[in-house]
């Protein structure tokens, strides 16, 4: 099968034809449809995060299921799936508690480059190749966990259930899940990209009042008014603070940081009303730390609080937002941006880095 792999920190992707073993128990194989560019993906080319190498990267993703391994009960052929970055054991106390995105399954695929077992399906001829948390869905196939995959609806197109298993449920997922109850309340949401944007939807279909975006680049601004944001701001021409400051006096109750830079989640817990929350999402480079004013943070009673994954647990949200968005309520389909053809890869992170509006999207096959 033809795949993108990063051999080395740095390099471009090369799209070359690798060996895919047959799915072990528990385990299934998918033909990808679709696979959303994320800023995570990024962040592994770059060295930001880390994983074994060589690896297959892309973990954002819907497909067939082509083939299921010994054991596998309650899927089969022809299903469509949404795969899942974070899979569920079922028995750790995260688990156990409803709170799978921290499920301790997760450690094993993140440090070995391998399935849940540890081993990996993928070849480059004699020389092993690694699974990128588990998923490894810039291929026209993959293997994975039955637990790391979700159904999806018939109606529900490859490009919305791929972006709806990283983006949307993260951003999404943090507004309904981390921020909770927060009909007329301010919400300031740094960053407008896949995960930004999603919680604009988020902040809209709760009720929240104002919604504020924060971002560099005019056209996600755009978007983003034009997916509810009631403000938009400027940062690259306009005190982010100040601005705030001007529509809502008082602070904002809320700030979700969709970006992962230490300056952004500092001016998101400055925008803070006392007894504020700041939601941080964005994930940064190893090691990536911020300054909190310890007096604020005591004398105000702000809080900061992270959110893997929308803190969501996607058996349970994942058909939500898939119903969600067959009524109409979420029009993910205005968050998809460009198509590319796999051996395009490349050029989708350029257009990432670059800021593309909308999630980029890789289609393996071609248009669906």
């Amino acid at each position: 099968m033809r795949a993108a792999l990063l051999e080395h920190v740095g390099a471009p992707l090369a799209v070359r034809d690798l060996r895919l073993d047959p799915p072990h128990a528990g385990e299934v194989l998918v033909r990808v449809e679709a696979a959303g560019v994320c800023h995570s993906d990024q962040h592994y080319l770059t060295g930001d995060l880390r994983c074994p190498l060589p690896v297959v990267p892309g973990h954002e993703g819907a497909g067939v299921i082509e083939e299921v391994g010994p054991g596998v009960t309650g899927l089969r052929a022809g299903d469509r799936v949404c795969l899942m970055w974070r899979p569920r054991c079922g028995q750790c106390p995260y688990c156990l508690a409803g709170r799978p995105a921290l499920c301790e399954a997760a450690g094993i695929q993140a440090s070995s480059g391998g399935l849940l077992d540890g081993t990996t399906r993928l070849r480059d001829g004699d020389t092993r190749v690694h699974h990128l948390l588990g998923v490894s869905c810039f291929a026209e196939y993959c293997v994975v966990s039955e637990r790391a995959v979700v159904p999806v609806p018939p109606e529900v197109p490859p490009e919305i259930a791929a972006i709806a298993g990283c983006a949307v449920i993260t951003g999404v997922g943090a507004v309904l899940n981390a921020v909770g109850e927060c009909a007329g309340d301010a919400i300031v949401i740094f960053g407008a990209g896949g995960v930004g944007l999603s919680s604009v939807l988020g902040a809209r279909l709760a009720g929240a009042n104002p919604i504020i975006v924060v971002d560099v680049v005019a056209e996600r601004l755009a978007m983003a008014a034009r997916l509810g944001a009631t403000h938009t701001v400027d940062a690259s021409s306009q005190d982010v603070a100040a601005a705030v400051g001007d529509i809502r006096p008082r602070g904002a109750e809320w700030a979700i940081e969709a970006i992962g830079r230490p300056a952004t989640l500092e001016t998101a817990f400055d925008v803070l009303r006392p007894g504020g929350t700041l939601v941080a999402v964005g994930l940064g480079a190893v090691g990536t730390t911020f300054a909190v004013p310890l007096n604020l943070l005591v004398q105000r009673e702000k809080r900061v609080v992270g959110s893997l994954y929308g803190s969501a647990n996607p058996l349970i949200d994942l058909p939500r937002l898939f119903e969600l968005y067959l009524a109409g309520r979420l029009p993910l389909g205005e968050l998809i941006g460009r198509s590319y053809p796999l051996d395009h890869v490349n050029a989708a992170f350029a257009d990432l880095a670059g800021g593309s509006v909308g999630r980029g999207v890789l289609l393996p096959w071609g248009s669906p």
